[in-house]
């Protein structure tokens, strides 16, 4: 938990914010408050406001939150309805507040003045400041910046802050990135304690592709007072996700689901479990440790009334906080128990790697794209990433990495810098919990890096130096690394986030060094309880002939001794072979069944190719499922659409045309190869950054396929396979999941015509008849705007019959598809397309 100051909630000066790497003090506004934020009392929050608004007359496409400029009373009553049922806390009806969406109808501060005063009236004993997501994808897969996105929140948070809120609600957020830019905003923009919660689909994921698990390590590192989830799904489907996330939070745990799955009745929204059904499955959850519940869509006062019911004489049940490394990249989290081991990645790093040092000097990135991917596949959990070259902008290079590598891989990074402005650019917006390399014994870089790492959540790495240098002894080495954990420990950077570097030092040079290297780590370990040791292990073989050998036996050894993180190439078959039956003798891998599937049909002769996935570790989600090379142009085409890799494929795909004509390099090269990544993103192997990748990879294909015809002077455009209009309905201003499916779209080869968000349905009919279209596509993400749906399909059916229609958004399901009267419901974009070949061919 934030320090605590349990001291009458007060407006900020105009001097806010602090400095933002300056401790902060969580502002609380009494005991019991402070109580909750420790895990020690319940809480209990109100319910939906959207569908309580709904039932006084809100119309669709009316911005809910200027009725509280317009229509306050009518806001207070239902604020009051639920503090009469038993919630401690309401939330203001501000979800949507920033000024892109309120535009020029009110300012933030106005809508926050004015929200704040609504629920304060209602007697309730806390007020929660309710921050939304922006309806935007950030960078890079959407076009928001991520200071942008942090922009708007900021000024949200200020404003809730002056207006007098208690305490923040992040809430429905799916995308990690702009969790994180909403709750460094508030941390960084107020010092009330502030709540997140994200929305998962049924599968367990964001439509980014985070998990509970994930999203728990990363906002409770981050600094979260508490994580949870809400929205999306009902208490029965949320109950086994947030059991996942709860051995990971840091911080109390909330759940406020939705009263099942929506449907129409009448023309009004309702939905389908009721109080009591909804009761019980909260109950199960308090049972496994959430202590903070409330309601979402569909809930109201009475859904209020039970859950208050259920705390009765009911104390929170004991909860174990797993107290092992772990970081996390936005798909995959990296966890090590006490006597696992793990592989970094070492590859991304232009020390001694000439063909690296020139692509970071040209801008080939996808050299280092290319990397990430073969070590991906050949088994490491993390990836090194280093740009540290003087001619370049290092920073610049960095950031651009980052955020390129989202796109091939999963694995978490470590960021590798010396330049603590580097770190701090990096760690801020990278969407998960870094690791951090390095800081080390010296003052000054303590001072400048362990704040970094303190704010933004990260582990760190903690380099056995300091002003004298390395120390030649283990006791040495001992003694650095107690000055560091000292300081760890002060800044309040949990011990199992510190992981010791003991520095591996060259045997050829002095022979002393590996037996003191080993005892070092053993003294770490012992003495230190609680923190992690991690080791760059070739150092030990420079100079020597035949150095796969010597590093091998000195990781077995190192290993032996209790390091947990080796810093190697993974593509050296032989480091692997140490990894994978080491897993074995320590009994990681469980019945050696990894050791087994991979090695089964191993002779002793080292193979050509890589290494197999480690222990309880899935394949890579990105790259070619085989580690032979493509022999054909097809084969390497296909192998790069499927990579996310678009640089090469100009190259590539000229090779193709070279020997084919167009429509053979469109429908039997880049379709199949698209059709193979839909697959794997219905099985969960790819995720929408991956995706969007290939996709991207794709579209560099069909760029050249033009440009060859243009260059070669044929006046035909590539073959359309029809028309299709996008949009998101009236009164809805979220707009990514439309995006996303117009991009897909657009490289099947349909004729994507976007009419934007907020689009009146006589504006989608007029568009329809215009061109003749056979296909709409509509979403919507708020429960509010549905019955804009609806029309739009209606009048859909009266002046373009012909018309089919898909809809889709995080609010709808089959069911509610067809109560709207459309054709087809499509979950995500890879069905969409499906949809579409359907329909149009």
């Amino acid at each position: 938990m934030s320090e605590a100051d349990a001291t009458p909630n007060k407006k900020l000066d105009c001097t806010w914010p602090e400095a933002r790497l300056a401790p902060r003090r969580t502002r609380v506004a009494d005991e019991a408050l402070a109580r909750v934020l420790a895990g020690e009392e319940f809480l209990v929050f109100d319910g939906a406001m959207g569908t309580q608004l709904q039932e006084r007359g809100l119309a669709a496409g009316e911005l809910p939150e200027l009725l509280c400029l317009t229509n306050p009373d009518e806001v207070t009553q239902i604020h009051a309805a639920y503090v009469a049922a038993g919630a401690d806390v309401v939330t203001t009806n501000t979800f949507g507040a920033n000024q892109d969406k309120l535009g020029t109808a009110a300012t933030v501060e106005e809508i926050f003045d004015a929200a704040v005063a609504c629920a304060r009236r209602s007697g309730a004993r806390y007020v929660a400041a309710d921050i939304g997501p922006t309806g935007q994808l950030l960078e890079p897969m959407g076009t928001l910046p991520f200071d942008d996105a942090y922009e708007l929140f900021a000024r949200q948070a200020r404003a809730a802050t002056a207006a007098g809120a208690d305490l923040f609600i992040i809430e429905t957020m799916a995308d990690l990135a702009e969790a994180k830019a909403a709750l460094l905003a508030v941390r960084e923009n107020s010092d009330l304690p502030a709540f997140v919660t994200m929305t998962f689909a049924e599968d367990g994921r964001t439509f980014l592709g985070t998990t509970p698990e994930v999203a728990a390590v990363t906002l409770s590192s981050l600094g979260a007072d508490a994580v949870g989830i809400n929205c999306s799904l009902g208490p029965k489907d949320v109950a086994p996700l947030v059991e996942r996330m709860l051995p990971w939070a840091k911080c109390p745990v909330m759940v406020q689901a939705n009263a099942g799955l929506p449907r129409v009745e009448d023309g009004v929204t309702v939905f389908d479990v009721h109080p009591e059904e909804y009761c019980e499955a909260v109950r199960v959850m308090l049972d496994a440790g959430v202590t903070i519940v409330g309601g979402c869509c569909g809930t109201a006062p009475a859904y209020t009334r039970g859950e208050r019911g259920l705390l009765t004489g009911r104390t929170p049940a004991t909860r174990k906080v797993r107290d092992w490394f772990a970081v996390a990249g936005p798909q995959r989290l990296m966890s090590l128990a006490p006597g696992q081991v793990g592989v970094i990645g070492e590859r991304i790093n232009p020390t001694g790697k000439k063909k690296m040092k020139e692509a970071l000097r040209t801008g080939n990135h996808d050299y280092v794209m290319g990397e990430a991917i073969s070590q991906t596949e050949a088994g490491a959990q993390i990836l090194d990433v280093n740009a540290g070259l003087p001619e370049i902008d290092e920073r610049a290079v960095m950031m651009r990495l980052v955020s390129e590598l989202q796109g091939v891989t999963t694995l978490p990074l470590q960021i590798d810098a010396a330049d603590p402005e580097v770190i701090e650019a990096a760690v801020r917006s990278y969407p998960g919990k870094a690791l951090i390399n390095s800081t080390n014994g010296k003052r000054e870089t303590l001072d400048a890096v362990l704040p970094i790492a303190k704010h933004y959540g990260c582990a760190i790495v903690g380099l056995t130096l300091d002003e004298k240098g390395i120390p030649p002894t283990a006791e040495g080495r001992l003694a650095v690394a107690r000055k560091i954990v000292t300081a760890t420990d002060a800044i309040g950077i949990p011990r199992q986030d510190v992981v010791i570097d003991c520095l591996c030092m060259a045997a050829s040079t002095d022979q002393t060094a590996p037996r003191a290297i080993l005892d070092a780590i053993s003294a770490v370990k012992r003495e230190l309880p609680g923190v992690r040791c991690v080791l760059g292990v070739s150092n030990i073989s420079f100079g020597l002939p035949f150095r796969p050998l010597v590093n091998g036996t000195f990781l077995a050894g190192a290993f032996a001794a209790g390091l947990d993180l080796a810093i190697i190439n993974p593509l050296v078959q032989r480091m692997m072979d140490v990894v994978n039956s080491w897993r074995v003798l320590s009994g990681e891998d469980e019945s050696a069944q990894s050791y087994v599937a991979g090695y089964v049909n191993r002779s002793d002769a080292l193979p050509a190719g890589g290494a197999m996935a480690p222990a309880g570790q899935p394949a890579a989600a990105s790259g070619p499922t085989s580690a032979a090379a493509p022999q054909t142009p097809e084969e390497e085409a296909r192998a790069l659409v499927l990579a996310g890799r678009k640089g090469p494929m100009p190259e590539v795909i000229s090779r193709v045309l070279a020997e084919h004509d167009v429509m053979y390099a469109i429908s039997e090269v880049l379709i199949p190869a698209l059709d193979e990544v839909g697959i794997r993103f219905e099985r969960g192997t790819f995720f929408l950054p991956q995706l969007m990748a290939s996709a991207e990879a794709a579209k560099a294909g069909f760029e050249t396929i033009k440009a060859a015809n243009a260059s070669a002077g044929v006046d035909q455009a590539l073959p359309q396979k029809g028309k299709v209009v996008v949009c998101t309905v009236h009164g809805d201003i979220h707009d990514i999941g439309k995006n996303i499916v117009r991009m897909l779209l657009e490289n099947y080869g349909y004729d994507v015509l976007d009419l934007g968000r907020d689009v009146p349905a006589e504006a989608v009919a007029d568009a329809v008849v215009k061109g003749h279209v056979e296909l709409v596509g509509l979403s919507a993400l708020m429960t509010a705007t549905v019955p804009a749906m609806a029309e739009t399909i209606e009048l859909l059916h009266e002046r373009a019959p012909w018309c089919k229609t898909i809809v889709g958004g995080a609010v709808l399901n089959p069911e509610y598809a067809k109560m709207v009267g459309a054709d087809y419901y499509a979950k995500d974009a890879t069905e969409t397309a499906r949809i579409a070949a359907e329909v149009l061919g």
